[in-house]
């Protein structure tokens, strides 16, 4: 197994995060093994004994996208068991994954989300600004959680009015900046050097605690949990990547081309961008009934 992991570390070169998740479940596996079979050896399974752990696990009622992220994650182990010839046949193409319902993403509606970001008052301090400058980027980009905490100065180009992020598989893109986003950048970048002292040396993370350490994913979900909870009840709706899908959704309402979301968002292909169409039938109920003679 250490083998795989080292392998989606450096050829695959898959994010810690990532790499994290394939070890928690493959090792939930292997421990599956051990306890129900006195199997020591993952390789040795077949189809009969995999089968078993993904009952065992709808058992648990867990969700289905969870179970499938765990059987994804076993015909990536396999497959490359199968490559590297420690296998001969490959036991998970005899294993289905279970259906999952479709779910659209929730977002936040634009005028709310505007309200916030334009009226609010937020504390004239380095903090006030940091939460500020992670609300902005994250709704004003569409990045990832760990696209934003990757962000250092020198992705940043305030000139030519983009960033540079590196997103899933180190793959990285430049994505614009809005003049607004700009504003709060430069007054946090004010603050950072007021704070800290010393010229901002273009060097490191963009966005740290009061304690000059790189910014962590805790720290932005409860910054992101505190602000949304003004604006909305719903525990969904209280996260960081719901400012991701409130980006998109927001685009499309405002007639943005398809092709164009899939490159900000930083998809690999147009069928992960193209559930946010679904989210935009009351833009297009309202063009119908404006356009169509008998509408």
């Amino acid at each position: 197994m250490e083998l795989f992991f080292d392998y989606l570390r450096f050829e695959r070169r898959y994010s810690p995060h990532t790499v994290l998740s394939y070890q928690t479940d493959l090792r939930q596996f292997s421990d599956y093994l051990k306890a129900t079979y006195e199997l020591e050896q993952p390789e040795q399974a077949d189809h009969t004994l995999i089968r078993s752990w993904v009952v065992s696990l709808m058992q648990q009622e867990l969700d289905p996208r969870t179970v499938n992220r765990k059987i994804a994650c076993l015909r990536s182990y396999y497959k490359f068991l199968l490559r590297t010839s420690v296998i001969s046949k490959n036991p998970m193409l005899r294993i289905k994954s279970p259906k999952v319902a479709k779910k659209l993403p929730d977002f936040v509606p634009e005028d709310s989300l505007n309200g916030l970001l334009n009226s609010f008052e937020f504390p004239p301090t380095f903090v006030g600004s940091r939460d500020q400058a992670v609300l902005e980027l994250l709704y004003g980009t569409g990045i990832r959680l760990s696209e934003l905490i990757g962000i250092k100065h020198e992705d940043l180009s305030l000139s030519g009015k983009t960033v540079r992020v590196t997103g899933k598989g180190n793959k990285q893109r430049i994505v614009p900046l809005n003049p607004s986003l700009i504003i709060v950048l430069e007054r946090y970048i004010a603050q950072k050097q007021a704070e800290f002292g010393g010229a901002d040396n273009a060097r490191g993370p963009l966005l740290v605690t009061e304690k000059l350490e790189p910014l962590y994913e805790k720290l932005v979900y409860r910054t992101v949990k505190h602000y949304l909870s003004q604006i909305t009840t719903a525990s969904s709706q209280q996260h960081p990547h719901v400012l991701r899908h409130s980006f998109a959704t927001h685009l499309l309402s405002k007639g943005a081309d398809l092709n164009a979301i899939k490159e900000l968002l930083g998809h690999a292909n147009l069928a992960a961008t193209q559930v946010y169409t679904h989210l935009s039938i009351d833009k297009l109920k309202s063009v119908f009934e404006k356009a169509h003679p008998k509408a």
